[in-house]
């Protein structure tokens, strides 16, 4: 029968991605507390909470990301557009994950080893702001083949880092 790994007896690679998160006036401490496990999971190299009165780490969210809070580099900033524009002018892909009339697949090809890749994720009920859809290289969606047109961002954000990491994996091998 075989035996249940553990966190100290798995045998995966560690591996940071050129990958970071923006979260986009995410403000549900379950959701905030998901996102950096999420974030472990996948190697994303930062998180970047942006919004007013977004309040990161509280017991629910510490509950919520087992720790993985003290390992994941996060910043709050109150303005999202000129961390947007920063990241920019440093060479990363600006990417929201968000249903648009012209979003495609996130399981399309997109990304390349070499790519720094900055995720937007949108806010529990109203998704990415129109301010910051129009500063983004691309929309990407997850398809979806029930009635409802949107899912958990928490776990959005886990189907398309599993995406995105597999495009950089296949393209560093």
């Amino acid at each position: 029968m075989p035996t249940q790994l553990t966190h100290e007896t798995t045998v995966f690679i560690k591996k940071q991605f050129p990958i970071t998160l923006i979260c986009d006036s995410v403000n549900s401490p379950a959701n905030i507390g998901s996102i950096f496990r999420i974030a472990d999971s996948f190697g994303v190299e930062q998180i970047y909470f942006c919004g007013q009165n977004i309040t990161i780490v509280s017991k629910r969210m510490e509950r919520t990301a087992r720790s993985t809070h003290k390992t994941i580099p996060y910043q709050h900033h109150e303005h999202i557009l000129p961390l947007i524009d920063n990241l920019k002018l440093k060479g990363y892909k600006v990417v929201g994950l968000e249903i648009t009339e012209n979003s495609i697949p996130v399981s399309t090809k997109l990304f390349s080893a070499d790519d720094k890749i900055a995720l937007v994720i949108g806010e529990e009920k109203l998704g990415i702001s129109e301010d910051v859809l129009t500063k983004l290289m691309k929309s990407i969606h997850i398809n979806m083949y029930g009635t409802n047109s949107s899912m958990n961002v928490a776990t959005a954000t886990g189907i398309a880092l599993y995406e995105i990491t597999k495009q950089l994996m296949i393209d560093d091998q």
